[in-house]
């Protein structure tokens, strides 16, 4: 949150995330001191390279502690507005800011996280307030116990309504387990990694593809005589997988393909079945690019049946006489076809 704040503070592009204008930015924290926000954003602008001078004017940076700063209350059973809209509107109008950050949405309100009514109530002060005043609001908002589940807005905790106010919904969960050893990531770095995934789109397409970020510890340089190590702060930067298919030529493609093809036995022929095993391909795969682990050489398969590479049929096994769902060669590159 604080390096999209920055992004759009500085004009600059820092997570790879397109900035159409540069705009003054609120950021309010309703957790955290002012102290511990400040540590935040320091060690954000040390790692990528923002000076005072880039931001002065540009991020304005707030917390809150009062019990009576809220968006809303419920008193008595009825639904009322609190302070905190007016005072946003006070400070949007002086700073001209083009964007509002509150962290986290629970804080900004005292109404019940389950009530529907409430929380769209509370959700129509802030989509008054942006649409009059004219700016974007993020809010990051909790996600209810259990596994995480990439790409899916019915994750946030508490009431549906909020969800369903919001125009745009991303998810961000860490990296599985299942995720770490396709791309032959190691555990160490496996805790550092974070996806970021489309959740809900009102106006445009829905994104199927995951942005990833490492979180990265900066020393923010506070260091004293009774605190000589100083405080090192987590920030984020970009993190690109590694393309599983850049290990493979064109030749190798064809390789595989054609051994694909042949079967693995005479009459026979692979299949992506969860219990094939003389008849699995990724063993195949591996075989012919062996710097490639199992998760990836399935990855590569499940990908090229996903994009009609190959197809799955049914085909009379010489072995036990029986239909079996099996692959089949469909495209070769040159087709049109993607990896």
């Amino acid at each position: 949150m604080i390096a999209m704040a920055l992004s759009l503070a500085t004009g600059r592009k820092l997570i790879a995330e397109h900035v159409f204008i540069r705009c003054p930015v609120i950021l309010v924290c309703f957790e955290d001191g002012k102290d511990e926000l400040r540590r935040r954003v320091t060690a954000a602008i040390q790692h990528h390279g923002i000076s005072k001078e880039d931001i002065q004017g540009y991020l304005f940076i707030a917390a809150v502690s009062r019990v009576d700063a809220k968006l809303a209350a419920n008193r008595n059973g009825e639904m009322t507005a609190g302070k905190l809209g007016a005072a946003l509107e006070r400070s949007i109008t002086r700073r001209k800011a083009g964007a509002v950050f509150l962290d986290p949405f629970v804080k900004t309100h005292s109404v019940g996280e389950n009530d529907n009514i409430a929380i769209d109530f509370v959700v129509e002060i802030l989509s008054e307030l942006a649409i009059r005043l004219d700016f974007g609001m993020c809010s990051p908002h909790h996600t209810r116990k259990g596994p995480s589940d990439p790409g899916n807005a019915d994750t946030g905790r508490g009431a549906g309504s909020l969800k369903d106010a919001f125009r745009l919904c991303y998810t961000l969960a860490p990296m599985s387990k299942d995720e770490a050893d396709t791309y032959a990531v190691n555990p160490d770095e496996r805790v550092s990694l974070i996806r970021l995934d489309s959740a809900k789109v009102n106006l445009v397409r829905r994104s199927a593809q995951a942005r990833w970020f490492r979180l990265v510890g900066i020393a923010i340089g506070n260091a004293s005589a009774l605190y000589p190590q100083g405080d090192e702060v987590q920030t984020v930067e970009c993190w690109i997988p590694p393309d599983t298919f850049a290990q493979l030529t064109t030749v190798t493609i064809n390789a595989i393909l054609d051994r694909l093809e042949a079967g693995p036995y005479e009459g026979g022929r692979y299949s992506s079945s969860s219990n094939a095993k003389d008849r699995a391909p990724w063993p195949l795969v591996k075989e012919l690019c062996p710097s490639l682990n199992e998760k990836q050489a399935k990855s590569i398969i499940a990908t090229w049946i996903k994009n009609g590479v190959l197809e799955k049929r049914g085909h009379k096994d010489p072995k036990d006489s029986h239909d079996h769902p099996s692959l089949f060669v469909i495209k070769r590159p040159g087709s049109t076809w993607e990896a």
